[in-house]
């Protein structure tokens, strides 16, 4: 197999998006560490669960939703369980599942943090993008986000975050 080296421009772009990405990731988790005490992550987590129905999601939706494995949304959720922003409920539907729930503490320390996280992402991203370039970003990132998860071909990809596992397990018997 003879390898496709990325051309001049696509390893200019390459190298763009991976600054970019990271300066963004650090910008976010500066602001959130400043203003809540806490990375991007946990925030989006918060964020998720606010704009969900009854503010409660399962467990494996809310990893689907933030793109992530399902035992990095465990510790990020006993996390924010152990500073009163969200607890865990069981399942009624679904006995294997658990929920998680933004808790009125949680809520209030959104709306608290969403403005200066609002203005954050648009200081560092929107206001430097023409609003043509905040629709081909949109269409961009969109198009790579299908492909990353198997939706361009019709199925589910195997390996999206969600479906990890951290540790080599095998499925109960079922």
């Amino acid at each position: 197999m003879t390898t496709r080296w990325l051309t001049p421009e696509e390893q200019r772009a390459w190298r763009a998006y991976l600054a970019a990405s990271r300066l963004l990731d650090d910008a976010m988790d500066r602001q959130l560490q400043q203003d809540a005490g806490m990375p991007h992550l946990f925030y989006s987590v918060l964020a998720i669960l606010s704009e969900a129905p009854d503010r409660r999601l399962r467990m494996t939706d809310l990893a689907e939703e933030l793109k992530i494995t399902r035992s990095r949304l465990t510790y990020a959720v006993t996390r924010l369980e152990r500073d009163g922003l969200v607890r865990r409920e069981d399942c009624r539907w679904d006995r294997r599942s658990s929920l998680a729930v933004l808790t009125d503490e949680g809520m209030s320390l959104l709306e608290r943090t969403a403005p200066g996280h609002v203005g954050t992402v648009r200081a560092t991203l929107f206001d430097r993008l023409s609003p043509e370039q905040v629709r081909q970003l949109e269409e961009i990132c969109a198009g790579v986000a299908r492909g990353l998860q198997g939706e361009e071909a019709g199925g589910a990809a195997e390996e999206v975050p969600w479906r990890r596992r951290s540790t080599p397990c095998a499925e109960p018997p079922g």
